[in-house]
């Protein structure tokens, strides 16, 4: 893996869709195969206003995006990915007031697939908010569809 990918583009990745930007994450960090992202606390990303508990939608959407940053860091490189299955358990509530953390692992890497472990926390990763297993589509490289080769073919 380049220093590039990691040091540019993995950071913009974490954070650089609309939806992502829009969420508030930021990269986090990377310690070995392990990646981090961070969703500070917002009003807006309450689920229940009465307990200022953050949206389990928020946390789903964490672990997943966190997943994906996983999967390139096991690839060392960019390449389409999709989720294919996203399992995720809930343990507690988030702590009212606290930024999220999540980290993820790619721990099994085949041709086409991708598997990853993540959990979300406050502070201590052995303390998980959620913990997720996935499975990821990885595009082969050079079969990177675009635009132009999804049209529709013409009716014979």
């Amino acid at each position: 893996m380049t220093d590039s990918f990691l040091d540019t583009l993995l950071p913009q990745l974490a954070s650089g869709a609309a939806h992502t930007h829009a969420l508030g994450f930021a990269f986090a960090g990377l310690d070995g195969d392990r990646v981090r992202i961070r969703v500070p606390y917002r009003e807006d990303l309450v689920g229940d206003p009465e307990t200022g508990v953050l949206a389990g939608g928020l946390v789903t959407t964490l672990l997943d995006h966190v997943g994906g940053l996983a999967v390139w860091v096991g690839l060392g490189a960019f390449r389409p990915v999709a989720t294919l299955d996203l399992r995720v358990d809930y343990m507690r509530a988030a702590a009212p007031g606290r930024d999220l953390l999540a980290e993820a692992r790619c721990y099994r890497l085949t041709r086409n697939l991708a598997f990853v472990r993540a959990w979300a926390f406050e502070d201590d990763p052995t303390d998980p908010v959620a913990a997720a297993q996935s499975a990821y589509m990885v595009s082969a490289e050079g079969e990177h569809r675009t635009g132009a080769n999804l049209k529709p073919k013409p009716a014979a």
